[in-house]
């Protein structure tokens, strides 16, 4: 046996961590990247990004949301929001719009294709086969996504708009 077979055969050994496993900064970094690698396996050839989903899904629940606003939601950087943003346009699925009463800010709203787009893959995201498996029951899942509301400073889930 090869090397490289024995050690793909072999368990991994445990790695301790000692205080590290009790840093909240810790595991939300390492199941973000679970959650990443889960999305790039389901959406790899799909050319969408993490992030543009959930931004694409923001502006479809507020039509004409202000790229600010949206950017301090999401806690995006500004200039990873302009970059993002504009590869949503290019692609499509976004109409910015600079208001008249306002030209130093910017409006955003989903054209049809990206209307289309995002109803499209909402089940993916949302639905009883989204990307993001885990091995948590549902009453747990609901209490870690509860909990995570809390941290984060967020108010609990409203109900969603079901108008398109």
């Amino acid at each position: 046996m090869g090397a490289i077979a024995k050690l793909a055969a072999d368990p991994a050994p445990a790695v301790r961590l000692g205080a590290l496993g009790q840093s909240l900064g810790f595991l939300l970094r390492v199941c973000q990247v679970r959650v990443y690698d889960q999305f790039y396996d389901r959406f790899g050839d799909a050319d969408l990004r993490p992030g543009e989903f959930s931004l694409l899904w923001v502006i479809s629940q507020n039509p004409g949301i202000k790229q600010g606003l949206l950017a301090q939601t999401l806690a995006i950087k500004p200039a990873h929001m302009t970059k993002t943003v504009r590869r949503c346009v290019a692609q499509g699925l976004l109409r910015r719009v600079i208001p008249e009463d306002d030209r130093r800010s910017v409006q955003l709203s989903l054209t049809l294709l990206g209307t289309d787009f995002v109803e499209a893959n909402r089940h993916n995201f949302f639905g009883a086969d989204a990307y993001n498996t885990h091995s948590l029951t549902e009453e747990e899942a609901a209490t870690l996504a509860h909990l995570l509301r809390r941290f984060c400073g967020l108010s609990e889930s409203e109900p969603e708009r079901t108008s398109r």
